[in-house]
């Protein structure tokens, strides 16, 4: 499975704080696609990442991290007049804020001439998310290029999660342009708070989620802590989230996308995609970064055999 976009350098307080009070700040890494790798091959799953990274200390730890999670990097490439990219976290009473230094990073100018690359035309199945074509327009021209195909003429199946970074959209195109990007996946995820940020207060559920998105043969609509619902063709299964101490959310959906795909990958049915999803999801929400470990294999294969009584105390 081959995952493309983004990987920044992220700084964090540490212990987590205000960003204006903090004394020091811990250097970690932070890219949507990248997380879904690295959780991939922490299930066993072959993944691949694809981007591009500047030649500069930053970039050379993100490929090194990558790297050393058990994800093939060698579809990475290295933009020596372009910088890495950088995020920096600012925990708060009210959430985690996001202060991102990225305009004109090495992965934004990532263009269409990707699709010729190995690490893409031999892919069994590509992930993106929404955050790439909020980059620039040559990578918006990416995304779409991926996307654009009909289902049946691909050469393999498009994962898409949705994404929304209102920070990145500037130009207010984000509800028209992921609409359509979402529709167009063969498996698409969304979450339901920020289905209703896009395009609505009216979605008041996942199953209005799936009457404006019909078209994805599979659909994951999730709704935070409550649970998650997938709809694989004319099938509906809906999972109850497990109990989880949070750290900090974010990564999170990623984690849980990756999960679920891993599940799909090695042939289970939905609700165990689901149930693993939520497993992925809770590794994420432990930790500050956004990178966290999985139970061992034994309390994973517990836990998605695990009764609903048992489920609903979590991981």
């Amino acid at each position: 499975m081959t995952c493309i976009g983004e990987t920044m350098a992220a700084l964090i307080p540490e212990p987590a704080a205000p960003l204006d009070g903090a004394g020091l700040l811990g250097i970690r890494i932070a890219g949507a696609e990248s997380n879904v790798a690295m959780y991939l091959a922490d299930h066993g799953v072959s993944a691949r990442w694809v981007s591009a990274l500047g030649d500069d200390p930053f970039g050379h730890r993100v490929r090194a991290e990558v790297a050393a999670s058990g994800v093939d990097v060698s579809g990475v490439r290295t933009d020596p007049h372009r910088p890495t990219g950088l995020l920096v976290k600012d925990p708060g009473t009210e959430g985690t804020r996001v202060h991102y230094y990225r305009r004109g990073s090495a992965a934004s100018a990532l263009t269409p001439d990707l699709l010729d690359d190995d690490a893409v035309r031999s892919a069994g199945l590509i992930h993106l998310s929404g955050i790439t074509p909020a980059l620039s327009a040559g990578c918006r021209d990416l995304v779409t290029a991926l996307l654009e195909p009909d289902i049946a003429e691909r050469p393999c199946p498009v994962s898409f999660d949705v994404n929304h970074r209102a920070a990145l959209w500037a130009d207010g195109a984000a509800a028209t342009l992921l609409l359509g990007l979402a529709r167009r996946a063969d498996i698409t995820f969304v979450g339901l708070d920020e289905a209703q940020a896009l395009w609505g207060d009216g979605l008041a559920d996942a199953f209005a989620v799936r009457d404006l998105l019909p078209q994805p043969p599979v659909l994951v609509v999730k709704d935070g802590a409550r649970a998650a619902t997938a709809f694989d063709g004319p099938r509906v299964h809906t999972v109850p989230a497990p109990r989880v101490e949070v750290i900090e959310p974010v990564g999170a959906g990623d984690a849980f996308a990756a999960g679920f795909l891993a599940g799909l990958l090695r042939g289970e049915e939905p609700v165990r995609a689901l149930r693993l999803g939520h497993l992925t999801a809770g590794a994420a929400l432990r930790v500050t970064g956004d990178h966290g470990p999985l139970p061992d294999r034994a309390r994973l294969a517990e836990l998605l055999d695990a009764a609903p009584e048992e489920w609903a105390k979590g991981g």
